[in-house]
């Protein structure tokens, strides 16, 4: 899963910010029929073009990641991006940023869980969600298994 959002803020603390992100293990979960097996990997921060940054992790911890990046309650919040008027663009550039990246809306979540990364003085336009296929591996020590397309 990839959720896609702008930071903003002092350099060095959006920087520090990432490097939070980047450190947080999360449980990848595969499988292979009825046998279930866990891998712990790190999340991924991507950098893409305009300053959007995509952080790539497990499914499984969707409300987590998108609670510790204050996605909820986005619809009202004081970052909505509609007002903004550009002469080329009809609408909310949200949803051209959305269109060109291949995202959705930033759909429900539960916020009773989150991880504890340093983001004060860190804003974040949330953006959108990609959601991953899964895929099964061909060859190799998982062969047969199944899992996640990160």
């Amino acid at each position: 899963m990839h959720a896609i959002f702008i930071p903003y803020g002092k350099r060095s603390e959006v920087e520090l910010f990432f490097r939070e992100m980047e450190a947080q293990k999360h449980k990848w979960l595969m499988w292979k029929g009825k046998e279930k097996l866990t891998i712990y990997i790190q999340g991924a921060v991507r950098t893409l073009p305009f300053g959007i940054i995509e952080y790539v992790f497990p499914r499984e911890d969707r409300d987590a990641v998108l609670t510790s990046l204050k996605f909820q309650g986005y619809e009202q919040s004081q970052y909505k991006m509609e007002d903004i008027k550009l002469a080329f663009l009809k609408g909310n550039p949200v949803d051209f940023m959305r269109k060109i990246l291949k995202c959705s809306p930033i759909p429900e979540f539960k916020i009773d869980k989150n991880y504890l990364w340093v983001n004060e003085n860190v804003m974040i336009i949330p953006i959108g969600i990609r959601e991953d296929e899964d895929m099964t591996e061909k060859e190799g020590k998982y062969k047969g298994w199944t899992h996640e397309a990160l």
